[in-house]
C-alpha cells in the first residue's frame, strides 16, 4: 500500500495548541500538509487565553521543514472564525481538511452542575464544531473536495458520571455528522468522527499514571490521519485508544490491537476491514465498558 500523503493540501486542527490536536497537526504536516494550529490557549475550563501554546506547535512545525501558522481565535466566536477562515485562505488559497478538536471539561454530577456549566461546555463542544465546519462548508463544496473529522466521546455514547454536559455535547456532534456525511457525498466531502482515549491534560487527573503511559495521544492520531486521507471512509465514528481501533455504530465492533510501537496511518488503512468487522459486537452500557476492551486487548496484545 502507498504511503498517505497530503502534499499541497491545507488543514485546519483546532485545539491544537497541546494534547490530541497537537499530535494531529504534527502527523499531518509530517506528510505534507499546510496546517493551521488554532488554539486558544485557555484553561481546562476554557477561561483565559494566549497564543504562546499554537506558537510552539509552529515552530516544531517549522522545525522539521513544515508549513504552518498560528491562530488564536475562539471556535465559539462567530468573528474569531471568520478571521481564522479568512487567514487560511489568504495565506494559502484553500482548506481541505478541518479537523474539530477544541474542548473543555467542566465535570459535575447532575445534582450539582449549574446552568452555566452545562451552556460553557455545550457552547465549545457543539457551537466550536458547527462554526468552523459551516464556515469552510462552501469552500470545500466549491472545490468538490473536504474532510471534515468531528471529536466525539464514549460518554456520549454510552454515558459516564459526572459529564452529563460532555456526554450531551459529544453526543450532538454525531448527530450534526450524520447529516453532513449526507449532504456532503455529492461534493466529495468525507465527515467522520474520532473518539478517543487518551493522556491529555482532560484526563491526567482521572488515571494513575502507568495507565496514561498506554494512552499517549500518538496512539490515536493514526486513525485521525487515516479519516482525513483521500480514500477515507464517511459517516464513520472510530474509537481510538491504547493501539486499539474499533468502529461504533450504535453498538461498538470488538475492534484489533495494532500494537504501541511505530503506529501509522497505513496500518490502519490496512486493517480497516478487521477495524469494521462486526462479529462480536457489544451494545455498552456505560463508556467505562470501551475503555476496558481497550486494556483487553492491549493485554492479549
Amino acid at each position: 500500500m502507498s504511503d498517505i500523503r497530503f502534499d499541497g493540501k491545507v488543514a485546519i486542527v483546532t485545539g491544537a495548541g497541546g494534547g490530541l490536536g497537537r499530535q494531529h497537526a504534527l502527523e499531518l504536516a509530517r506528510r505534507g500538509a499546510k496546517v493551521v494550529i488554532n488554539d486558544l490557549g485557555g484553561s481546562m475550563d476554557g477561561s483565559g487565553g494566549n497564543s504562546a501554546a499554537a506558537e510552539a506547535v509552529v515552530a516544531e512545525i517549522k522545525a522539521m521543514g513544515g508549513e504552518a501558522i498560528a491562530n488564536g481565535a475562539s471556535v465559539t466566536d462567530d468573528a474569531g472564525v471568520a478571521q481564522l477562515v479568512k487567514q487560511t485562505m489568504d495565506t494559502w488559497g484553500k482548506i481541505d481538511i478541518l479537523i474539530a478538536n477544541a474542548g473543555i471539561l467542566r465535570d459535575k454530577s447532575f445534582s450539582k452542575m449549574e446552568l452555566a456549566d452545562f451552556e460553557a461546555v455545550m457552547q465549545v463542544h457543539v457551537w466550536g464544531t458547527f462554526k468552523p465546519i459551516k464556515a469552510v462548508w462552501e469552500i470545500m463544496k466549491a472545490q468538490n473536495y473536504g474532510r471534515i473529522v468531528v471529536t466525539t466521546s464514549s460518554s456520549g455514547m454510552y454515558g459516564n458520571f459526572g459529564q452529563a454536559n460532555y456526554g450531551a455535547a459529544k453526543m450532538a456532534v454525531l448527530g450534526l455528522m450524520n447529516t453532513l456525511k449526507i449532504e456532503g457525498q455529492k461534493n466529495n466531502i468525507r465527515v467522520n468522527a474520532i473518539s478517543p482515549v487518551a493522556a491529555t491534560r482532560m484526563t491526567e487527573g482521572l488515571m494513575p499514571p502507568e495507565v496514561l503511559e498506554k494512552l499517549k495521544p500518538e496512539y490515536v492520531t493514526p486513525g485521525v490521519v487515516y479519516l482525513v486521507s483521500e480514500d477515507a471512509p464517511t459517516g464513520a465514528i472510530l474509537t481510538a485508544g491504547a493501539g486499539v481501533f474499533g468502529l461504533s455504530r450504535i453498538f461498538e465492533t470488538e475492534g484489533v490491537y495494532l500494537g504501541e510501537g511505530g503506529l501509522s496511518a497505513e496500518e490502519v488503512a490496512e486493517n480497516w476491514g478487521k477495524i469494521s468487522d462486526p462479529a462480536g459486537q457489544q451494545a455498552y452500557f456505560a463508556g467505562g465498558e470501551q475503555g476496558q476492551k481497550f486494556f483487553r486487548k492491549l493485554a492479549g496484545g
